[in-house]
Formats: structure tokens, C-alpha cells, sequence
């Protein structure tokens, strides 16, 4: 029995290593092209091959848009059908005070014989007052809840078409795209070629080369959660003059600090440059460079833009940019160093990031 699960165990193995010889020459990095020509064409195949991410993930965003319109017109539907009723029992309150229908029960008030007799009619009075305010208090609840939703289909509304030109966009930059590979392809002796090169790029990023930049980032993203804790430690980047401060972060010393938080970063590098933040990383034959900015968001974060990613010298397009800063987080968040403080003002300098604090009041 035992001989029999061995042999079955060697089995799995001897398929297993197979099955990773054949994929892994697939996977292996392309020879970079030489000329700026075929360097495009890879370029814009990469950058339709990612905006198609987009236009899925805007799809999807349009769906979901689409069915809360939906849920909303079927509310909007109910509630305008609930207030025709609470329209007129509210009508039927309001006329009855506009046409005296009321003043009855203030005569039989005043005409009340006994103490007991005027009890009983105040007692009436607030019977009937009662149901006039819920009467009416149910209108209006019904009114403002159906102004909310009207506001809410509009906002709604006004998404769904920022969403459907965001899409009509992407898909319209595809095509532009693919019209330039089909038209640089056409009439090349080597297309088959280059088809094949585009291929292997493609895989090659969809499977290598995006897996290890999330990963870059991914621990990137960690490894910025723990700046307000080693500011804390490091006084001498904090400068104090009265109430206003000063936080001045060197390249080499964030570089330092990002090492010890993990060892992917050994072979990765900030530079601060004038007005630019520089990140570079290179693992086996991949490399990614990256440029990018910081913004002072009202709130006081500073939050982090990326203006520029290369993958093994090809520039990837700006949806690819704009997800890695909507799935990974690389602000700084000032508060978190000191709750009094707020960042006032950001800026790169050539080889530290400055960050201007205030109290916050």
C-alpha cells in the first residue's frame, strides 16, 4: 500500500515538474526590442490589453450603478403611490381648519355645562389633535423621504452617465490603439514575429511582471503604515521653531528604513528629486520605475500620484497608474505622527520630502 502511494506521489512530482519546464520558457523575459518602432507597438498592445482591465472594471461599475437606478425608480414608484393617499388625508385635515369644521367642537367646549362634560371634550380634542398631527406628520415624513430619493435617482443618474462616458472613452482610445498595431503590423515582413513578441510581453507582464509590482506595492503599502511610529522614534527629522514644524524625510534614510521594514526592498529605491519622486526596483530580469508626486489633501493627508510606470522600459498607460493608487495606499498621514498636527504644505526637494506642519485648532 505504501509502495503504491510512493509511486503515485512520484507520479504527481515527474507531472508536476513537466508541466512548469513547459510553461516556464513561456514565461521566461522577451528579448527587449531594439527599435523604437517595435518598442511602440509592444507598448500600445500592452496598453490595450490594460485598458481593457478598465473598461471591465467600468462595466461592472455601470452594472452596479444601473441596479441601484433601478431599486431607486421601483422605491421612487412605491413611495409616490403611498403619498397620493397621505396627500388627501392630509388635504381632508387642512380643510377641515380652513372651513371651521373644527369650531364645532370649540362651541360644545365653551357650551359645556360641567367640569366633568369639559374634561370629556378635552380629552376629545386631544384624540382628534393627535390623529391631525400624526395625519399630517406622516405626509410629511413620506414627502421628505420621496425628495431624498428623487435626489438620490438624480445623483445616480448624473453617475451612470460620468460612467458611460468614462467608458465610451477607454473604449474608444482600444480602438484608436489597435488601429496603430494592425496599421504597423500590415505590410511587415516579420509580423507573425512581432505578434509573437506582443504575445510573450503580454503574458509575460499579465503573469510576472503585474504579480511582482502588487507585491512591490502591496508591502510598500505596509511598510508606509509604520512612518508616523519611526518619525516618533527619529526626533531629528522633526524640527520645531515656536508652533511651526518642520518634518524633513531623506531619501537615504527612508530607503534604510524601508530595507529593515522588508527585505523585497533591498533592491528597491526612493529618490527625491525637485519637484519628483522617483522609485525604481529590479528583481531577476524585471525592472519598474515609477515617477510620481504628492498632493495636501483638505482632510491634511498627503497622498501619493503616480505620473509615470515603466515595466522593463515599456510605458504602461494611465489606468494602470490610477488602479495601483486606487489599490495601494502610499500617503502620509501627519496626524498619525502627532494628533495636534496638520500638514500645511508638501513639497520634494533634491534628495528629501518636506512636509510643513501646523496645530490643528
Amino acid at each position: 500500500m505504501q509502495g503504491t502511494k510512493r509511486r503515485r506521489a512520484v507520479s504527481l512530482a515527474a507531472a508536476a515538474l513537466a508541466l512548469w519546464l513547459t510553461i516556464s520558457p513561456a514565461l521566461a523575459e522577451p528579448a527587449v526590442p531594439a527599435d523604437e518602432e517595435t518598442r511602440s507597438v509592444i507598448e500600445k498592445s500592452l496598453s490595450v490589453v490594460e485598458i481593457d482591465k478598465e473598461i471591465a472594471r467600468i462595466e461592472t461599475e455601470q452594472t452596479a450603478v444601473e441596479a441601484k437606478l433601478s431599486a431607486s425608480q421601483a422605491a421612487l414608484d412605491k413611495q409616490e403611490a403611498d403619498i397620493d393617499g397621505k396627500r388627501e388625508e392630509a388635504g381632508k385635515v387642512l380643510r377641515a381648519y380652513y372651513t371651521g369644521e373644527r369650531n364645532s367642537l370649540l362651541t360644545a367646549l365653551l357650551s359645556s355645562r360641567s367640569l366633568s362634560g369639559m374634561l370629556a371634550i378635552l380629552d376629545f380634542f386631544d384624540l382628534i389633535f393627535a390623529s391631525d398631527r400624526d395625519t399630517l406628520n406622516a405626509y410629511q415624513a413620506h414627502y421628505q423621504a420621496l425628495k431624498k430619493t428623487v435626489a438620490s435617482l438624480n445623483a445616480q443618474s448624473a453617475q451612470l452617465t460620468e460612467v458611460e462616458t468614462r467608458l465610451r472613452t477607454q473604449r474608444a482610445r482600444v480602438v484608436a490603439l489597435q488601429s496603430d498595431v494592425d496599421s504597423a503590423l500590415n505590410g511587415r515582413e516579420d509580423a507573425d514575429k512581432l505578434r509573437s513578441l506582443i504575445d510573450d510581453y503580454t503574458a509575460y507582464w499579465q503573469n510576472v511582471g503585474l504579480v511582482e509590482v502588487n507585491r512591490y506595492f502591496n508591502a510598500l503599502s505596509k511598510a508606509m503604515g509604520q512612518i508616523p511610529s519611526w518619525v516618533e522614534k527619529d526626533k531629528g527629522m522633526l524640527d520645531i521653531d515656536d508652533f511651526n514644524y518642520t518634518l524633513t524625510i531623506p531619501d537615504g534614510k527612508l530607503n534604510a528604513f524601508l530595507r529593515g521594514q522588508n527585505p523585497l526592498f533591498d533592491n528597491f529605491a526612493f529618490a527625491f528629486k525637485e519637484d519628483k519622486v522617483i522609485i525604481t526596483g529590479k528583481k531577476d530580469d524585471l525592472e519598474v520605475e515609477l515617477s510620481g508626486h504628492y498632493t495636501l489633501e483638505p482632510a491634511g493627508s498627503i497622498l501619493f500620484h503616480v505620473d509615470e510606470l515603466i515595466f522593463n522600459g515599456l510605458a504602461l498607460p494611465d489606468t494602470t497608474r490610477k488602479q495601483l493608487e486606487r489599490q495601494f495606499d502610499l500617503g502620509f498621514y501627519p496626524s498619525e505622527i502627532v494628533s495636534f498636527l496638520k500638514a500645511k504644505s508638501v513639497s520634494v526637494k533634491d534628495g528629501a520630502l518636506v512636509i510643513k506642519l501646523s496645530i490643528s485648532l
